[in-house]
C-alpha cells in the first residue's frame, strides 16, 4: 500500500509516482492506424482487455545540453524501452541541419527490450547577427512508432 511505508508506519508524505506507472504520456500524439494482423498482437484472454500492448519510455524524457562551447561536436544517450507486451518498429525523423542534431540509432523490432538512441549536436551560431555571445538552440525530434509518435524536446545554448 503507499499508505504506509516498508516498517508499517503511517507515510507523513505523499508517494510521487513516476508518470509511466500514472499511465500518462505527456510528449506523445496518437497515431490514426488501422491495426495491421500481421504486426504481432497477441490475443490471449489475459490480455485481451488491454488496449494499448505497445508502449515506448524514453529515459530521460527530455535533452538539455546546457552550455556548449561553438564549433565542438557533444552527443548524450537516450534509452527507449519497450514496456509493452508486444514486440513494435519505431523510425526516427531526423532533424533539419541547420539545428546541428543528428540522431543515431540501428533500426529494427523493440521486443520486450530497449534501444540506445544517440542524439548528437554539432555546435553552429548561425544567423550572423550578435545575439550577446549565447544562441538557444530548441528541438522536439519526433519518434514514429507503430501506435503513436513520441516527442522528445532537446535544448542547448551556444556561447
Amino acid at each position: 500500500s503507499l499508505m504506509v511505508d516498508v516498517t508499517g508506519h503511517i507515510r507523513k508524505e505523499k508517494v510521487i509516482l513516476p508518470s509511466y506507472l500514472q499511465g500518462k504520456k505527456p510528449n506523445s500524439i496518437p497515431n490514426k492506424k488501422i491495426e495491421d494482423p500481421a504486426s504481432g498482437k497477441l490475443s490471449t484472454s489475459s490480455l485481451a482487455t488491454r488496449q494499448d500492448l505497445t508502449n515506448f519510455h524514453l529515459i530521460p524524457p527530455r535533452v538539455t545540453f546546457g552550455v556548449l562551447k561553438e564549433g565542438c561536436t557533444y552527443t548524450t544517450t537516450v534509452i527507449m524501452k519497450n514496456v509493452g507486451v508486444n514486440f513494435s518498429r519505431f523510425r526516427v525523423k531526423q532533424p533539419p541541419p541547420h539545428t546541428g542534431l543528428r540522431v543515431m540509432y540501428t533500426p529494427g523490432p523493440v521486443a520486450g527490450l530497449q534501444v540506445e538512441l544517440e542524439i548528437e549536436i554539432f555546435t553552429m551560431l548561425i544567423g550572423g547577427k550578435d545575439t550577446g555571445g549565447l544562441e538557444e538552440v530548441s528541438h522536439d525530434i519526433e519518434i514514429l512508432t507503430e501506435t503513436e509518435t513520441l516527442l522528445l524536446p532537446v535544448k542547448a545554448n551556444i556561447l
